[in-house]
């Protein structure tokens, strides 16, 4: 594994300093009809769907740049996205031209030189700390996909653009739709408002088949194969409990209102053990411990043929809150005692429609301390799992050395690949 590089501590270290009393270059209190600049860095299949999701949040927004590490993901995005000019909701908001379009390591810095009101940073979670901070600087509104991070190196460099955010006055809203899906808002303040108790304990789950894999081109040199297979790199994804698993972390996280002490977690590889898989894990069990002694048992898995679960149960005093169904259960009831039953429009255009409305207002929402916390606490449970030690919160966000990311970018060599082995692999 990588160590911490002196150049990205010491950019992390002294970006918010000198910055913390210059003005926004963009940040304002848009009006309606005040047409908005959006700009997509990480042009894959995410990014091309979140880019129609924050037309279809608000009429008076306009794509403008395009950027990707790979030129041909940047022009696909262009391309699939300028066939929604056809429609009259979307008409010229969805076409870009070529001259913004932008490829190679740097792109992020080309997007968010070309104009733009907003950025949407969709690229592999591992580049997501500096386009974070490079945009907070540049002071434009943020909507960051999840994770924040890979490494607790990374977690320390978001929350530095988080400050800058925070000072500049800035949106910085994340992807984890579940704080923006309307059925969860609403059972998170009935658990919140005491219905179910005080929380003694929790269970979450995200068990899942297999994803993409998108093998290797003939040309590809390592660095490109490990790029355009990201999911199974830890560098790159976090592995799959950062990548994916975080949507019910965070959702753990805010029914708590705070983050665990520790973890202590375990995993391995039983069904993805060729190569082509990388480094990643296809399972882990981490046990979190939240203040007063509270244990959550998180699980998380990618097999196919195995049975799929995806949900958040929270176990109080006064009953029990089941957070995907939408649920609560007082008492020892077995039927529901309380069912969502409002409108419940896609949490992925909700999500943006929520931050442009507070940019609008004047006031932005900023929800990159929590997600910076959520990153950190799905990387906590992966450390555990990988090093077989249990792993402290505090002593991962102020001394934990790990930093995953390259020490320089180029297309040939890609960083070597170690698959952890608990009891073995070292707690950095």
């Amino acid at each position: 594994m990588l160590t911490l590089t002196n150049s990205r501590l010491r950019k992390a270290a002294s970006a918010s300093l000198p910055l913390l009393a210059v003005l926004p270059q963009n940040a304002f209190a848009a009006g309606a009809g005040d047409r908005l600049k959006v700009g997509i860095i990480g042009s894959g299949q995410r990014g091309t769907e979140a880019a129609q999701n924050i037309l279809d949040a608000d009429p008076d927004t306009q794509l403008w740049a395009f950027g990707d590490a790979f030129a041909d993901q940047a022009k696909k995005a262009r391309n699939t996205l300028a066939k929604l000019s056809a429609n009259p909701k979307y008409g010229t908001r969805a076409t870009v031209p070529e001259s913004r379009v932008f490829s190679g390591f740097d792109n992020h810095k080309d997007v968010l030189n070309s104009g733009i009101d907003i950025v949407i940073l969709a690229g592999p979670p591992g580049f997501r700390p500096q386009h974070l901070l490079a945009a907070a600087e540049k002071g434009v509104h943020i909507f960051a996909e999840k994770p924040f991070a890979t490494d607790p190196a990374g977690v320390r460099i978001a929350l530095e653009a988080v400050k800058i955010a925070e000072a500049k006055k800035l949106a910085l809203v994340a992807g984890t739709i579940r704080r923006h899906d309307l059925a969860y808002v609403e059972t998170m303040k009935r658990v919140h408002g005491g219905e179910i108790g005080d929380l003694l304990d929790a269970q979450i789950y995200f068990t899942v088949g297999e994803l993409w894999h998108r093998g290797r081109g003939k040309n590809w040199s390592d660095m490109e194969y490990q790029m355009r297979n990201w999911l199974y790199f830890t560098w790159l994804s976090g592995d799959h409990i950062v990548e994916q698993h975080i949507h019910n972390i965070d959702a753990m996280n805010w029914a708590f209102r705070t983050h665990p002490l520790k973890a202590f977690g375990m995993g391995g590889r039983q069904t993805r053990t060729d190569p082509r898989y990388g480094d990643a894990f296809d399972h882990f069990a981490v046990e979190y411990e939240f203040p007063n002694g509270v244990r959550v048992q998180s699980f998380c898995r990618q097999a196919n043929g195995a049975a799929a679960r995806v949900s958040e149960r929270l176990v109080g005093t006064k009953g029990v809150a089941n957070c995907y169904g939408n649920t609560i259960h007082k008492g020892n009831s077995r039927r529901p005692t309380w069912r969502y039953s409002g409108p419940r429009p896609s949490a992925y255009v909700q999500e943006h429609a929520d931050m442009l409305k507070s940019i609008r207002a004047g006031a932005p929402l900023n929800e990159g301390r929590e997600l910076a916390e959520s990153t950190l606490t799905a990387i906590l449970g992966r450390m555990s799992a990988y090093t077989g030690r249990e792993v402290g919160f505090n002593w991962a966000l102020n001394a934990s050395k790990l930093d995953l990311f390259p020490k320089q970018l180029a297309w040939g060599e890609a960083p070597k690949v170690e698959i952890a082995v608990p009891g073995v692999t070292p707690l950095v």
